[in-house]
């Protein structure tokens, strides 16, 4: 056992090893492999290596397709690199493939002259016939382009932890270990992260921690001793100038919490989260669920409606309910959503957005919902809706939504989607007592007090907890009088509710920062307009083509609806706009009907998010027309 530790604490020997601004790495293997546990290991051990970094884990639907399978190939990819990274990347430099459905499936977007990792070991008869190969490609010229690394990966590993009584299935789940091992080398990562949790996860089997930290090392100690072809030794990555602070590696399900947490302590509420399962809203309730001593109150519902009408319960008694889930299930929490707009209570829905329509492709990412958000309700049902921009976007809506929902008496769809939710980068961890955030004031006198005595600025309603004497009141669905809050069936007071409430939130506009342009002039030939995940992507064309000359300019939106008062002044600055969108033109069609301006839109429905070169080449066919 001492040779576990004396291998772990070994010095690195001086090495010559290629210097590089940046790389992107992709992890890949069958479900089962634990290729997302690698990737997030490495993410750890790169963020403490001060690199700027950003991720991306893509994984199969099923719980657990069939192994072997190229519709049960699960990745992680991560770019990091001493300069600022907003995206995942858009070519791979280095794939690791951990059976030939991995390389078959990841193989295309590998970069000419990539470097792969690959696991000769499970390359045989059988796995290549499930992957769809004809020929071995380590055996045939399909690779040529490519520099290939083969490791009988899983002999290695079993060598690595013979002394460990381990059986040959659970000694071969360490092959991810010995995978991150010599990716570790290879990037020079430091192990003792990795080793520390090792230790902490398998506490109590600590055989089974030995034997991972035995096959971590021993993939660290391969890359230190063998003769690596190609001229090949390895690389090393400076690290990233950011702004002085404390940082830590935060995915989007987490921002948001915290986020939400944040923003109902400010205000002064408790927060009540109700919600269902689904793909890929279910890390908020995960997050949520560990967050009680903060006076989170969580909810696992038997059904997408019971959730929303819980967390409009918890509004009613003087709580903030927040609800969540995906497109499907937002559909299904419509009514009692249109039940918080009639009511005029306060209430955030977070809808993690997914590919559809239906189940669709549920662990793939898409912008699908931005018309079910902003329309998706029977009769004139306005309301606000607010999207994340990346992982750590997600803490500062969060409380945005917060704000908006408590001070409009108004529910608030706040848009996520499966990218943000589960990718991760870098958070500088903000003072929370230097923000600014106006507390909750209850409703108590009940002089001339009625339910929907309204706010002559923002127009919301009094919010009055049950209970307080003076302030007994009735509310529901049905219609009310605008001056008692009585039921009432009169046309002419219809008429007045329906303006009232959707003038309410025209009002949200006043109370928004102008719309601002995050790269180049407010002026020009071209901007290219984003909402949520595609800020990334867009960002770094709009540099790219400024680099290059191009008069081009990026202008990205947080709030969907209202949209800021300036931004059909400054949309009408460009001579063209160009949206890209993860959908088939939502955004788009909204611009187009909202401010008479011919949009363009760039669409894109594969489950995958915008590369980099593809918003460039469509922004450059823009200018050349």
């Amino acid at each position: 056992m001492s040779t576990v530790t004396s291998v772990a604490q070994r010095p690195t020997p001086t090495v010559r090893r290629q210097e590089l601004g940046s790389a992107v790495v992709r992890f890949a293997g069958d479900s089962g492999d634990g290729m997302q546990f690698t990737g997030s290991q490495f993410t750890q051990a790169t963020a403490l290596a001060h690199n700027d970094l950003a991720t991306f884990p893509d994984f199969p639907a099923e719980i657990r397709a069939p192994a072997g399978t190229t519709f049960g190939v699960s990745s992680f990819q991560i770019n990091f690199g001493a300069d600022v990274i907003k995206t995942s990347g858009d070519a791979v430099d280095m794939l690791v493939a951990m059976n030939p459905a991995a390389l078959k499936v990841e193989l295309p977007a590998l970069r000419n002259g990539g470097l792969i990792v690959v696991d000769k070991g499970s390359f045989n008869e059988r796995s290549l016939r499930k992957a769809g190969f004809k020929s071995n490609p380590l055996g045939d010229s399909s690779l040529d382009a490519y520099r290939v690394l083969e490791f009988d990966i899983s002999a290695m590993t079993l060598e690595a932890v013979k002394d460990f009584g381990l059986s040959q299935k659970e000694a071969l789940r360490c092959k991810n270990m010995w995978t991150l091992g010599f990716v570790y080398w290879m990037y020079g990562r430091n192990r003792q992260t990795t080793v520390d949790w090792l230790n902490q996860k398998f506490a109590r089997h600590p055989q089974l921690a030995k034997a991972n930290i035995a096959a971590l090392n021993a993939g660290h100690a391969l890359g230190e001793t063998a003769e690596i072809p190609h001229g090949l030794h390895g690389f090393t990555i400076g690290e990233a100038k950011i702004a002085p602070g404390e940082y830590r590696t935060v995915t989007g399900a987490e921002a948001l919490s915290w986020g939400l947490v944040v923003g109902t302590k400010l205000a002064g509420l408790q927060l009540t989260f109700c919600s269902y399962p689904i793909t890929p809203a279910s890390a908020l309730l995960h997050t949520l669920s560990n967050l009680m001593e903060y006076d989170v109150v969580t909810f696992q519902a038997e059904d997408e409606i019971a959730a929303a009408c819980s967390a409009i319960g918890a509004s009613y008694a003087g709580s903030l309910g927040v609800t969540s889930s995906s497109g499907p299930g937002i559909a299904l929490k419509a009514e009692a959503i249109g039940l918080a707009i009639s009511a005029e209570l306060p209430l955030i829905v977070v809808n993690s957005q997914r590919a559809g329509p239906s189940t669709g492709m549920p662990t793939k990412t898409e912008q699908s919902d931005l018309h079910q958000a902003v329309f998706g309700r029977n009769a004139d049902s306005p309301l606000a809706v607010l999207a994340a921009r990346s992982p750590s976007d997600c803490f500062e809506v969060a409380i945005e939504a917060v704000r908006i929902a408590t001070k409009y008496m108004t529910p608030v769809i706040l848009l996520t989607d499966g990218y943000i939710g589960n990718a991760a980068e870098p958070w500088l961890i903000p003072d929370v007592d230097s923000i600014r955030f106006p507390r909750v004031q209850f409703r108590t006198d009940p002089a001339g007090f009625q339910p929907f005595l309204r706010d002559p600025k923002t127009l919301a309603r009094p919010w009055a907890v049950p209970g307080t004497p003076g302030l007994e009141h009735r509310i529901g669905g049905l219609e009310k009088d605008y001056d008692t809050g009585h039921i009432s069936y009169d046309p002419i007071n219809h008429q007045r509710m329906t303006e009232a409430r959707a003038e309410k939130i025209r009002r949200i506009a006043d109370d928004l920062p102008p719309q601002t342009v995050e790269d180049g002039a407010e002026k020009g030939r071209l901007a290219i307009v984003g909402w949520g995940s595609t800020y990334g992507p867009i960002n770094r064309a709009v540099s790219e083509l400024r680099k290059k000359g191009q008069d081009a300019s990026h202008i990205h939106l947080r709030h969907l609806w209202p949209l800021p008062k300036n931004l059909g002044e400054l949309l009408a600055g460009f001579d063209k706009v160009l949206v890209p969108e993860l959908n088939t033109g939502q955004l788009t069609t909204l611009i187009r009907s909202r401010y008479l301006i011919d949009a363009q839109g760039l669409h894109k429905v594969s489950g995958q998010p915008f590369k980099i070169n593809e918003i460039e080449a469509a922004a450059r066919e823009c200018l050349e027309k």
